[in-house]
């Protein structure tokens, strides 16, 4: 008589969680054929669900079992019930379940699988994009489930801690209306408001700051937002972040709000006591010694600023492109591969290859020789002795150490001297090709400008947004040198990638004005775009602040993950799409006309 398996007769365990303690007793596992072993009496399985591997044994006194099982293959979805016996001395010590197996007594298979397009197992050797195409799979695999249910925890975890700092968890539109800055909104047609688009939220920036107005004082959400961004490592165009405001706060309060939540996170996720408070930097210090305001601290390579040291010595240092650099007024940096790391000659000159994919036009460098002379460019067929000399000691250059060289427009320079940096460190093996290698350096970027150049348009813009706030010594320089206002913005920084950002915002109506006219906002074009904004300010808004922190950035690093697409349970690909259900796709004139929307062909190439 078949067994009544689910409707009757439930589970009793995962297939993770049995031992040498549930020895003798009467069990019930529901999962999938890992594995079949055929040792010619008995049939042998691994069963698998999210929580591990069980192996059962089908042996020929349990017949009906027996039979069925021989008609088993991977990926069948099944349900046994057997007595748990010991394995003795064949202890399988790569399970968690090692000890033990299941003699199975009764067999159902709830469902038949076809041959899967790839081995469900940890180390698929199977491209990127076949498993994308059928996710459902590959989130069978072992690696993904447990990045998951990871992520499960995070985010209990964050409710927990946020919950018990005295925040409300609150819900803010997903659909608004497009105000500009930032990212690129993905539109979203209104059928009940012809030719009117609302935007999807790249973040609740405006909408968390009306809940300060309100007086709710403390929130926080696990958001998903969105950008219609150029995809890459760390990006997706849907994500989540944990997104938090606080009202009658400084900078220092949110800090330690965020640092005790990542402290949580770390010690409850992989037993790590992370010491706080955490490291500051300033933006131009972060610029200066490492190109970006996201620096990786796991190593030193740092940069060396040459750009005063060259206007010194002038044209009459011998290097006229450096000399055209500061004269353009550009920046010169340098940077030391030290003689212990050598380089080969010919992974010196590779280097220049990756400079020039960055952007860069070449890559000086220099060999320093025994008595400071430099060999292997030509570089020292002009230099001076005196700027030679000048440049060792500014690089604290030794016999044998490479010398790197970049100089030119001041973004330019930084990007790819940043970028060269984390590349050498790597080929040198100071840090691994991805994941933490063990060690964690978070870090604060502090203090950076509130506005930047556009030179396209020869205007300024605001560096992140029109409502941070200005250092209080600062807002005199708002209209009439606004390149060196100061501004309460900050980045949270783990190795290298920025994992939160946020500020302190602007509730002065007099300052906020003063910000718009340095960025050539008008009064009736301000009220155009941020008319609900600035009218809910009006009305006794606190001091407020906040920050959002990438919950798919905290996930991928705390697992040692890849990319996103590691950590997303249905990402994109590289390029936007969705292989498995083939989004976007197209639609019908039909849908189209209810919308009040066209399509124009592309133009032809």
């Amino acid at each position: 008589m078949a067994v009544p398996f689910i409707s009757e007769v439930k589970r009793t365990h995962t297939c993770g969680q049995l031992t040498a303690a549930n020895v003798g007793e009467e069990v019930v596992l529901f999962g999938w054929v890992h594995n079949r072993r055929d040792h010619g009496g008995a049939v042998f399985i691994d069963l698998r669900d999210r929580d591990g591997l069980t192996q059962v044994v089908f042996e020929p006194d349990a017949k009906e079992a027996h039979e069925i099982a021989g008609s088993l293959r991977l990926e069948f979805c099944v349900g046994i019930k057997g007595k748990v016996l010991s394995r003795g001395k064949n202890v399988n010590p790569k399970m968690k379940t090692g000890e033990i197996e299941v003699k199975a007594s009764d067999l159902t298979i709830f469902n038949r699988s076809e041959a899967t397009p790839f081995l469900i197992e940890d180390n698929v050797d199977t491209s990127e994009e076949k498993r994308l195409a059928h996710r459902y799979l590959d989130l069978r695999r072992g690696p993904l489930q447990r990045t998951l249910m990871t992520r499960s925890k995070m985010n209990a975890l964050t409710r927990a801690y946020m919950h018990g700092n005295n925040f409300l968890e609150l819900e803010t539109p997903f659909m608004g209306k497009y105000t500009p800055g930032g990212a690129r909104n993905f539109l979203v047609p209104s059928r009940l408001n012809p030719g009117k688009f609302y935007a999807l939220a790249e973040s609740p920036q405006l909408y968390k700051q009306l809940f300060m107005v309100a007086g709710f004082d403390r929130y926080f959400q696990i958001v998903k937002c969105f950008r219609d961004e150029d995809l890459r490592l760390d990006r997706q165009p849907e994500f989540t972040q944990i997104d938090v405001e606080m009202s009658f706060v400084t900078q220092d309060d949110i800090f330690t709000i965020i640092e005790g939540l990542l402290k949580k996170l770390w010690g409850e996720v992989l037993g790590l006591d992370i010491p706080t408070p955490f490291q500051r930097m300033d933006f131009y210090e972060s610029m200066a010694k490492y190109g970006n305001d996201k620096p990786d601290l796991r190593f030193g390579l740092e940069h060396i600023v040459l750009t005063d040291l060259i206007r010194e010595h002038g044209a009459a240092g011998g290097v006229p492109m450096m000399w055209d650099a500061v004269q353009e007024k550009g920046i010169v940096k340098a940077m030391v591969v030290p003689a212990e790391k050598a380089l080969s000659r010919a992974e010196s000159d590779k280097l220049e290859d990756f400079a020039k994919q960055a952007g860069a036009r070449g890559l000086a460098r220099a060999k320093v020789g025994e008595g400071g002379e430099w060999t292997q460019s030509p570089l020292s067929k002009t230099i001076t002795p005196a700027l030679r000399l000048a440049i060792n000691q500014a690089c604290n250059a030794k016999p044998g150490d490479l010398l790197l060289f970049q100089f030119g427009k001041e973004s330019l320079v930084h990007t790819v001297m940043a970028n060269l940096r984390v590349h050498v460190a790597k080929k040198l093996g100071l840090i691994p090709e991805y994941g933490s290698g063990g060690q964690w350096k978070f870090l604060w970027v502090v203090n950076p400008p509130l506005f930047e150049f556009d030179e396209e348009s020869n205007t300024w813009a605001a560096a992140h947004h029109a409502f941070t706030r200005p250092h209080d010594e600062d807002v005199q320089y708002l209209l009439s040198d606004p390149g060196r206002v100061k501004c309460h913005r900050y980045d949270v920084v783990l190795n290298g990638f920025e994992i939160g950002g946020g500020s302190i915002r602007l509730h002065d109506p007099k300052v906020q004005s003063e910000v718009f006219q340095a960025l050539g906002i008008q009064e009736e074009e301000a009220r155009t775009k941020f008319g609900f904004l600035l009218d809910a300010l009006k009305f006794g808004a606190p001091p407020h602040g906040g920050i959002a922190l990438g919950m798919d950035r905290l996930v991928m690093l705390l697992t040692g993950a890849e990319s996103l697409r590691d950590v997303i349970p249905f990402p994109k690909t590289k390029t936007g799409t969705d292989t498995m259900t083939g989004a976007p796709g197209d639609v019908d004139e039909k849908q189209l006309r209810e919308l009040h929307v066209r399509t124009v062909p592309l133009p032809q190439k």
